[in-house]
This record gives C-alpha cells, structure tokens and sequence, in this order.
C-alpha cells in the first residue's frame, strides 16, 4: 500500500475541512464557488478509492495521531460507510455547478463566500460522521454539520428561514444532547468511546448494569431519530427545507438524513447487535408504527401542500418511513431495501429539488397555483421531475421500484404481508401528489409567472439531468447499489449475536 494510498481515510475529511478554511479567506463568490466545486470533486476520488480497497481488502483501519485503538480516536471503513461516503461525496460533487447560479440569484454577493465556507463545512462534517469509529467523535463532527446547515438554511432570500434556522437549531441541539447523553452512559458502562471496542465489552456490562445500557440505546435512538427526522421528530424539516436556498435544500435532503440514518444503522447492528440479541430489544416495536405512520402521514400531508418545497419535504418524511421501515425488518430483503432507499432516494430527492430551483430561478415561484403550463414552457425541467417523481412512487424500471420491491419481498420473508399492502398503499400516495403537480404543469393554461420562463443555464441543467437519468440507470443495473446494499445487509447481519434474520 502506498503512502498516499494508506492516508485516504485521513484525506477524506481533512480536503473538505482546508478546503472551508481557504473559502473564509476568499471574497468573490465566483472564485469561492471554483475553490468548493474542485474541493467537493476530489471527495468522491477518495471515497471510491476506499471503497474498492474495502470491497477487495475488507476493513480499513486508520489510527488518528498515532495513537491505536481503544484510546486513540480510529477512522474504521468497512462496507457500509464506504457505501454511504462515495453517497455523499459523488451527489455532492454532481451538485455543485448547480450551485454556481442558482447561489448567485438567491444570495446576495458578500454572502457567497460564506455560503461556500459553510458548505464545505456541512461536507466535512457528514464524511466525518461516517468515517470515524469513535462515538464522541462522531458528535464533534454532527455539531460541525449541523452549526453550519443553520447557517445555510438561515441565508434563504424569505425571512422565514431564520425562524426555520432557528427551529432546527433547538431541535438539531436536543437531539444532540440526547445523543451525547447515550454516548455518555455507554462510556460509563464500558469505560469506551470506540465502537467496535464498545461493542466488545456492552455484553458483558450489560449484565452487570443493564439499566443504563438501555438507557443508552433510548437516548441515541432519539437522539439520532431527531436528525434523520424520524416521524413524529420530524418538525423542523418541512420549513428548513421549504426556506433554504434551494442549493442548501437539495444537497441537505439528498445527503444530511442519509448520514443520520447510515449513524442509527451503526448503534443498531453494529454495537448494541453485536453485544446482545435485538430480539429482546424494542427496536423493531418502536420503528414499526412510526415508520408506517410516516409513509401515510406525511405523504396525506404532502398532498395538500402549495408550496412545492414544503410538498417535497413531507415527501422526504414519508420516504425516510420506508428507510427505517428496512431497518425494522431487520432480514436480508428487507434491510437491503433500506439501505439501497437510502442510495435511490438521495439520488430522486436530489434531482426533484433542484427541478423546483431551477423553476425559482426562471419563473420566482414554486407556488403549485402559479406555475400552470410550466412543462410546455421549461420542457427539459419538468421531464427531469416527471422521471424522477416517477422513481419517487417507484414505477417499475425506476431505482424506487427496486427499492420498495426487495422492502415487500422483505415483508413478506417475515410473514407480515399487511406491510406488504401498506407500502403499496402508500406508494399511490406519491403518485397523487406527483400527479398534482404533473397535472398544473402539463394540463393546465401557461400562466403569466412562466410565460417567460425557459429551461436554466447549462451549469444547472446537466446536474439535474444527470441525477434524473440516475433514478432510472439504478433501476436497471443495480450491481452499485441493490449490489453494495445486499452484501452490507448481510455483513451487518452475520454479525448479529443471536441470528437476528428472520
């Protein structure tokens, strides 16, 4: 292994970290936009790298400083993170030259800079998350993603997302609290902050103290469950993403509730499934009825939603339900089905919000009733929405198809074939939201907002475009992801301290 080779895991957060500190020295949005866009597309190199070495080598182990493992703080990539990193990275890099105009329309000059500062701040802290082995320090990087997502929410051009900011900024600080109450405890218990360390000694200390080992799991369960906004924890979303501008909304929803989720799969399986049976634990109890209530409320709320951001963002509500649902499953399909939602819906999510930017910045609305006739007027635009939707209610030949099947053929493994039904059921949900705005678009008088209007620039097209054609491409070859998704459930699974596949 080379020299460079052998420091990735290092370099996967410290070229996002440089690279926001250069940002807070450059004045010219332009040139701030230039340095952010090379920094983010050396993220995904590294993260691919890593995970070729993972998938061929297994586990990397990088010790920080110099100092091993349990006492020193390690970046341990495996399948999983591996997975969620080149996520995250590869989004965030096809993003970017969307950012160029559409942050130069929303924001005002002298704030552009910073935007770029903040957001490669929030990049640096959700790889860190995802990276590192150490629990305490992956609450240091949650609080850098976090600090700086308040600040990338509140630069919106309404006044209202300071009061969104704000929100999800007490939210964002109690769910860290809990979070770092849960590491806490767990520290007390078994006298570590490493994961796999913890995960070692939680037998044996859950024995002696089996109270606050339960406590523990409640405090990050919540914890966590507030930032992957888990219904009904869910309340800051809907106005953070509705607010924000519309670069903040697309790269939040397409990757912040991702690394929340991959967090909650790490405590789930990795530590608590690894010391003791999940069986005797009430995760699945307690993910069952929020995840279905999620899949139906939120998507009944979305229906009746105007504001299109706000529609989206329920939308996101209800398709973290289906996440979480996998989760609960806890068997090979269904797991896979999670985590493979997790890799389709950034990709869908993504590609719908940066539709509903690119129609800001031509027509100045996303309001449902305004925008009659804006599929004839901004015609690329509105295909790119209408496929993504469609990979949205997960139309057969989309990545949302194969996502929501292996959930069934998850259900189904497990003898609950009413949750098979519900997933359906829900589904034809999206389709009526979806419908909605289809229907406004296309079928509809061209009304005096988008009379105007025509598709965006290049710069924000192709972006958009090519996260359209992702949703439908990760439907008909699924080695990347369904692949990566089923070997890391199984992985995760096999290491289950009492067989927990059904």
């Amino acid at each position: 292994m080379s020299a460079l080779t052998a420091q990735l895991p290092g370099l996967q957060v410290v070229i996002p970290l440089l690279g926001a500190v250069v940002a807070a020295f450059i004045r010219r949005g332009t040139i701030a936009w230039g340095w952010a866009t090379l920094i983010t597309a050396m993220t995904p190199i590294v993260a691919f790298a890593l995970l070729i070495q993972v998938w061929t080598g297994g586990p990397i182990s990088y010790h920080m400083g110099g100092w091993p493992p349990p006492i020193g703080i390690e970046y341990r990539v495996d399948l999983l993170n591996a997975f969620v990193l080149v996520l995250v990275s590869l989004v965030s890099a096809i993003m970017m030259p969307y950012a160029r105009r559409s942050v130069a329309h929303e924001i005002d000059g002298d704030k552009q800079a910073w935007f770029y500062c903040m957001y490669l701040l929030c990049l640096t802290g959700l790889l860190g998350i995802t990276i590192t082995g150490d629990a305490f320090n992956a609450f240091v990087f949650m609080e850098i993603s976090s600090l700086s997502s308040y600040v990338l929410i509140a630069m919106g051009r309404d006044r209202r997302a300071l009061v969104a900011a704000y929100q999800y900024l007490i939210i964002g600080t109690i769910g860290a609290t809990f979070y770092v109450v849960g590491v806490g405890l767990l520290y007390l218990v078994t006298g570590s902050l490493n994961f796999a360390d913890i995960a070692l000694r939680l037998g044996e200390a859950s024995a002696v103290y089996p109270r606050p080992v339960l406590a523990g799991l409640a405090f990050l369960f919540v914890g966590i469950s507030l930032k992957l906004a888990l219904f009904p924890l869910h309340v800051w979303l809907p106005n953070a993403y509705a607010y924000a501008p519309s670069f903040a909304t697309a790269f939040l929803a397409a990757t912040a509730t991702k690394v929340a989720i991959y967090l909650l799969l790490r405590v789930i399986f990795s530590i608590y499934g690894v010391a003791l049976d999940l069986k005797t634990l009430p995760v699945s109890a307690v993910l069952y009825p929020l995840s279905i209530a999620a899949m139906f409320i939120a998507s009944i709320l979305a229906v009746y939603e105007t504001n299109l951001k706000r529609m989206l963002a329920y939308s996101s509500v209800a398709q973290i339900g289906y996440i979480t649902l996998g989760i609960a499953l806890m068997n090979q399909a269904g797991l896979t089905g999670g985590i493979v939602h997790l890799f389709n819906h950034a990709l869908i999510k993504g590609a719908l919000f940066l539709a509903l930017g690119a129609i800001l910045y031509r027509a100045g609305t996303i309001k449902l009733e305004q925008l009659g006739g804006v599929g004839r007027t901004m015609p690329l635009t509105c295909a790119a929405f209408v496929v993504a939707g469609m990979s949205l209610m997960g139309v057969p030949g989309t990545a949302g198809f194969i996502s929501k099947y292996y959930l069934i053929v998850g259900a189904l493994n497990a003898g609950m074939w009413p949750i098979a039904f519900l997933i359906v059921a829900s589904s034809l949900i999206a389709l009526v939201y979806i419908g909605r705005a289809v229907e406004v678009a296309y079928f509809r008088p061209v009304s005096s907002a988008v009379a105007h209007a025509k598709d965006p620039p290049l710069l924000m097209l192709v972006p958009l475009l090519v996260l359209a054609f992702a949703s439908v491409y990760f439907g008909i070859d699924t080695e990347l992801s369904a692949g990566v998704a089923g070997r890391v459930a199984e992985t995760l699974l096999s290491g289950l301290k009492v067989g927990g596949a059904n």
